[in-house]
Parts: structure tokens; C-alpha cells; sequence
């Protein structure tokens, strides 16, 4: 098995992670949180999302990172600095002092590439993503779980167990709730 961790910037391969099997659904593409005002989220509908992402791929830094299992594009994590992000007005997820962290907020793998460890890889390049852009402190808002199994569609968040198992520290609770599970504040400083 051969895994590689690479900036997101070929839209073909973060179609083939995000995007929907027809071209005219309307999937999320990882911009629910990425858009940084609900109208637009909500505008933009069908093959619309996918241009956005276009878009978005386009920029000096792209929005997040993809993992090669063996050449094939596998998984996806979208990273960015949280005042580029939703998460900037978010009353759920609170603001913790005046850093301008990075926040790490879906992490997917793809069917067929599951169980393989994918998201420990696109969790530590994702890191390692932020720090190379200059980040000094890096945020995930991921479901405390307590080991219980989480549904696969809400599973993008992370657990609390992924991110404590990459240098992450619980930094607050937070009012948002995902799939029955709260949702924490983790915190890694990677300065």
C-alpha cells in the first residue's frame, strides 16, 4: 500500500472524493462550513457546488488536502484558517483567545478505502498542510463519541479519539451537538 498526502488541487480527484455520483445533485462538496455565509451555501445548488469547488482549488491555498492509496485519489480533509471559514461567526463553537487558528472540519475516506488508517494520514497532513501555510495553532470540532459507533454519514467530523491520537488536546466544550454525540474543541499548537 502506497499513501501519499497532497494539497487538493485537481478537481477531478476531489470529484471523485466529494462529489455527487450525478452531476446535477446537490451535495455538500465540503462547502457548508468552507462558505463563510449561509446565502451563498444556500444559493448554490447542483453542479453549482462543483464550480465553486473549482474555484476554490484555484487559490494560493487550496482547501484542503487529498490521500492517494496507491495512485487512486482515497480521501479528503478540508482545512483552512477558521476566519476564512463559517466557524468565524459560529456561536456553537466557541472562540478560545485571539490565535488565528487553522480548523480542520471533514475528514473523508472513500468506500473501498475504509479501515486502512486513511484518516490518521489525512489528519497529520492536514497538520502538516496548516503549519506550511504558517499556522501556529490548529482546531478540529470533532463528535466525543466515548467509542460509541458513529453513522457513517456524520462520521466526517472525526472523533475525539482520532484527534487525541494526533497531538490534539480537548480545549472546550462546545453547544453543538452531531448525531446524538457532542461536539468538542481540539486544540493542537504547531508552532
Amino acid at each position: 500500500m502506497s499513501i501519499e498526502v497532497r494539497p487538493a488541487t485537481d478537481f477531478d480527484d476531489v470529484a471523485a472524493v466529494l462529489g455527487p455520483k450525478r452531476p446535477d445533485a446537490t451535495v455538500c462538496w465540503c462547502l457548508s462550513y468552507r462558505l463563510t455565509t449561509s446565502k451563498e451555501n444556500r444559493s448554490l445548488a447542483g453542479p453549482a457546488r462543483g464550480e465553486r469547488v473549482r474555484e476554490l482549488l484555484r487559490e494560493d491555498v487550496p482547501p484542503g488536502i487529498l490521500v492517494y492509496d496507491d495512485g487512486e485519489a482515497a480521501g479528503w480533509a478540508a482545512v483552512h484558517p477558521r476566519s476564512d471559514t463559517s466557524f468565524a461567526t459560529n456561536r456553537r463553537i466557541p472562540h478560545l483567545d485571539d490565535a488565528d487558528p487553522w480548523s480542520i472540519w471533514c475528514i473523508r475516506v472513500r468506500p473501498g478505502h475504509r479501515r486502512r488508517g486513511l484518516s490518521h494520514h489525512l489528519l497529520r497532513g492536514a497538520v502538516g498542510f496548516a503549519r506550511d501555510h504558517g499556522a501556529a495553532v490548529v482546531e478540529g470540532y470533532p463528535v466525543d463519541n466515548a467509542g460509541a459507533r458513529v453513522d457513517l454519514t456524520m462520521a466526517y467530523v472525526g472523533t475525539r479519539r482520532l484527534f487525541e491520537e494526533a497531538g490534539f488536546r480537548k480545549a472546550a466544550d462546545t453547544t453543538s451537538v452531531l448525531a446524538g454525540f457532542p461536539r468538542v474543541l481540539m486544540r493542537r499548537d504547531i508552532s
